[in-house]
């Protein structure tokens, strides 16, 4: 498995895709019970397949990730041949992850207790799985509200 298996909340949502991704492997609903039941591993390979296949589809269109964290936060934008991103550091003891300390942020940006930074990175020989990797240290999908006005203000 390249990725992380979807979870059985995701699964529910995709349930039509994941019957159709059976169908496209002549699968059917009382072969696919039986595969279950039979042979465990060999539908445990196809629930990692399918989750797969559905993270590739996500990250091939992902522009924007998030990482938000008491003193930090990191804006990323994931363009075809690099991560650009834009790094915001808080000096005092503010915790960006609460309402309170967003706001804080939004109302003294020009603050001398905000660092800015920016920074460039090429993809290693793996765009998405460099994209996967920002995601499961916390990062989160976004569509780059944040970054764009960041970016625009630094510029």
């Amino acid at each position: 498995m390249k990725y992380a298996r979807l979870t059985k909340e995701q699964f529910e949502e995709l349930n039509q895709e994941f019957i159709n991704f059976l169908a496209t492997q002549t699968i059917t609903a009382d072969e696919w019970t039986d595969i279950k039941i039979n042979k465990p591993e060999v539908a445990e390979e196809e629930l990692d397949v399918f989750s797969d296949l559905v993270w590739e589809g996500v990250l091939n269109k992902v522009d924007y990730i998030e990482h938000i964290s008491p003193q930090q936060i990191h804006l990323f934008h994931l363009k075809d041949d690099t991560m650009k991103l834009v790094a915001i550091k808080i000096k005092n003891p503010i915790d960006l992850t609460t309402p309170e300390g967003f706001s804080w942020l939004r109302e003294n940006l020009m603050d001398e207790d905000v660092e800015f930074s920016q920074a460039k990175k090429e993809y290693s020989k793996d765009k998405n799985s460099d994209k996967f990797q920002l995601i499961q240290q916390g990062g989160v999908i976004t569509k780059g509200d944040l970054y764009k006005y960041i970016h625009q203000l630094i510029s």
